[in-house]
């Protein structure tokens, strides 16, 4: 089963640190990465920019597709007010297959702000206690998922880092 998820860092640079770590993690056999998309978003920057990773060898999967519109829709698309969460549920609806819900979507959009970044990424096959040593110092914060609680937690124990929905649990 593929894993999805959206790591959030407290600059600008740290999810595209994470991401350089991950592409070096693959390159060692220690995980498949899918695909991988990187928002940073500067202080004083009206909006965010992103990076995607278009691992093209699994761009058949479906995910490729669905982090460019994701991210896009999330930070770029020119909607406010009740146009959000209009949008977020359409969105939410088309990408039902992913066990990624409404609310998720708008604690993703909520949490990446100017001054922070994101990484999201999909990923399977990870050696995840190898992988996690990558990771060890890097300031960062779970936004979320598809992993089960109890997978979350796991993932939570062996990557450090904070869970971003303790503060903020689904409703």
């Amino acid at each position: 089963m593929a894993t999805f998820t959206v790591w959030k860092f407290d600059d600008p640079e740290g999810a595209d640190q994470a991401a350089m770590i991950l592409k070096r993690a693959q390159t060692d056999g220690l995980v498949k990465v899918i695909d991988h998309a990187v928002v940073t978003w500067p202080v004083g920057q009206s909006r965010p920019q992103s990076t995607h990773g278009n691992e093209d060898k699994w761009r058949g999967t479906g995910w490729g597709a669905f982090l460019g519109g994701l991210v896009g829709m999330l930070f770029f698309m020119p909607v406010v007010g009740a146009g959000v969460g209009a949008a977020l549920g359409r969105w939410s609806k088309s990408a039902e297959n992913t066990g990624i819900t409404k609310e998720q979507l708008e604690r993703i959009r909520s949490a990446i702000t100017p001054g922070t970044s994101g990484l999201f990424a999909v990923t399977e096959a990870s050696d995840r206690d190898r992988l996690a040593e990558r990771f060890h110092g890097l300031k960062r914060s779970l936004i979320e998922t598809n992993l089960t609680d109890a997978e979350r937690q796991v993932l939570l124990e062996e990557f450090g880092g904070t869970d971003a929905t303790a503060a903020h649990p689904a409703g």
